[in-house]
């Protein structure tokens, strides 16, 4: 009786999978360059928490911030929708990767995850580490709020494309653009690095991401 208490426990743990392609897509994006790179997860249409592919959209980047293009976004939703996806299916899991080897959110990772994350019923933010180390976090919004972190793993279970390092690459050279700092110089020590921007990137985009989530669907996320 033990074992059986045990076993739907188990199974009732919400876990984020990656079809090997999504994940080898995800490790291709993270080691291409050698800042952080956001993307959105794609998930399957009967299994929310089961990602078929990742998905650039323009953006600018350093080593330590994302910021996404307005107009880019947009059209990346209007595309899915197009493509007849729900959007519980692109617009709810949020993945980014750490140059360093920590994947344990940042302070900005946190305001970001809050401030453009809060309005839909459901969303996960997952950061994938320059040395494999990941961490995802999925959080409720309605009703009795509740976060957790979550296990990453790779799901061999269903069937899945081959990589394509080429697509890839285009995909990034498309959509990533670098903003490296300025290196200031110091008399007494090494050369220090500064800040990335000069000032902080808009969330224009938000407009659009609204315009999603009040037509939220969460039927199926813990399949």
């Amino acid at each position: 009786m033990r074992r059986a208490v045990q076993h739907r426990a188990n199974h009732a743990t919400p876990v984020l999978r990656f079809s090997p392609t999504a994940w080898a897509k995800l490790l291709f994006l993270r080691d291409y360059g050698n800042t952080e790179v956001g993307a959105f997860g794609i998930s399957a249409g009967d299994d929310l928490l089961y990602l078929e592919d990742v998905q650039l959209v323009q953006q600018t980047c350093s080593w330590a911030h994302v910021a996404f293009d307005d107009q880019s976004v947009a059209d990346f939703f209007d595309r899915q929708v197009d493509e007849g996806r729900r959007p519980e299916q692109f617009a709810r899991i949020w993945l980014h990767t750490h140059p360093g080897d920590s994947p344990r959110p940042s302070l900005t990772d946190e305001e970001t995850f809050d401030r453009v994350f809060g309005r839909s019923t459901w969303a996960i933010m997952c950061i994938l580490a320059c040395e494999g180390q990941s961490y995802a976090r999925l959080r409720f919004n309605d009703g009795p709020r509740a976060e957790l972190e979550i296990p990453v793993t790779v799901d061999y279970t269903r069937p899945f494309d081959s990589c394509d390092h080429e697509a890839w690459e285009h995909e990034y050279l498309a959509n990533v653009q670098t903003q490296q700092p300025a290196r200031i110089t110091s008399t007494v020590t090494e050369p220090i690095v500064g800040s990335p921007f000069h000032e902080e990137p808009t969330d224009e985009w938000l407009e659009s991401w609204c315009d999603y989530v009040e037509d939220d669907d969460t039927k199926g996320w813990d399949r």
